[in-house]
């Protein structure tokens, strides 16, 4: 069933991460070795479906491979690594309120009794034969994108009902609550990528999470691997990174960009995180993307 589900997203992934016309899916499938590369989850299942890959987020990491799922409840700036390829898989972009009805359908469901693990911990699983059975129809409707607008929303629906009676169960049910840490900590990291650019104190995005500061720090870096303000910055030096490898601009101009008054912290913490200076890892980059295309 897995190569079924692997042949359908290879007729599908148009490149590397491509998202597609069926609603909140998305196709990752890579052929060729890359370097290790920074990306910003959402909350999402991911479905491995071949292949395998290494993920870090500040002091968490976690590598899942053929057969396994991923959930992540919040966005997450994190640096994987494809460790065996080729690689396939499909991803789910969560939509709170479509889980949230699905739950309100199903009979015993008491989301005021719920428990489960730390907020927006990355959870993985095996798939289990009726899971993969689902996800491959629902990459299928590709094949005939005229069933996309009857079906896929039945299909998705489908996965949901089946991902909440897998082990992901419970972690998803957390997901659709409003006033938990966990929501207050999505919503904290959903307000940091929007003013990562600007000047950010604890407390300020503390008022914001509804939380004091001391506990907002500790639920957040249960959940992210890092305090807030470590990830205000990793979200810079991500979005640095990325504007110094498609645009011609300078080192200096990027780090005003992103947020950081002096060039040379930006440099030093730019070095930290990536082994070079800002100017020669971007150039190393370039340099490998061209060797891979010369490849392909």
């Amino acid at each position: 069933m897995l190569d079924e589900l692997a042949a359908a997203i290879a007729r599908h992934g148009d490149d590397w991460w491509s998202d597609t016309a069926v609603p909140r899916l998305r196709l990752v499938r890579l052929d060729e070795p890359i370097t290790p590369i920074d990306l910003l989850y959402e909350p999402m299942i991911c479905f491995i479906v071949d292949g395998s890959k290494s993920s870090v987020a500040g002091e968490r990491s976690w590598t899942t491979g053929s057969g396994e799922m991923l959930f992540n409840s919040l966005v997450l700036p994190v640096t994987s690594t494809f460790e065996r390829l080729p690689y396939r898989s499909a991803v789910l972009r969560l939509d709170g309120p479509t889980l949230a009805d699905l739950l309100l359908e199903l009979d015993g469901t008491d989301p005021v009794t719920l428990t489960g693990p730390e907020p927006g911990e990355q959870i993985t699983a095996p798939m289990t034969p009726e899971i993969v059975d689902a996800v491959t129809r629902w990459v299928r409707l590709l094949d005939t994108p005229d069933d996309i607008r009857p079906l896929a929303n039945r299909i998705e629906g489908e996965i949901l009902y089946r991902l909440l009676g897998s082990p992901l169960g419970p972690t998803l049910r957390h997901f659709t609550l409003a006033d938990t840490a966990a929501a207050r900590v999505r919503t904290a990291a959903r307000w940091i990528c929007a003013h990562f650019t600007e000047p950010l104190s604890i407390e300020t995005i503390a008022a914001v999470a509804h939380m004091s500061p001391a506990t907002l720090h500790r639920h957040f870096k249960a959940a992210t691997g890092m305090s807030p303000l470590r990830f205000q910055k990793h979200l810079r030096l991500q979005e640095a990174r990325r504007r110094l490898l498609t645009g011609d601009t300078t080192a200096a101009l990027v780090a005003e960009a992103v947020g950081y008054v002096s060039a040379t912290q930006f440099n030093r913490e730019y070095r930290r995180a990536y082994g070079l200076p800002p100017g020669q890892d971007a150039a190393r980059l370039r340099d490998r993307l061209a060797e891979a295309g010369r490849g392909a």
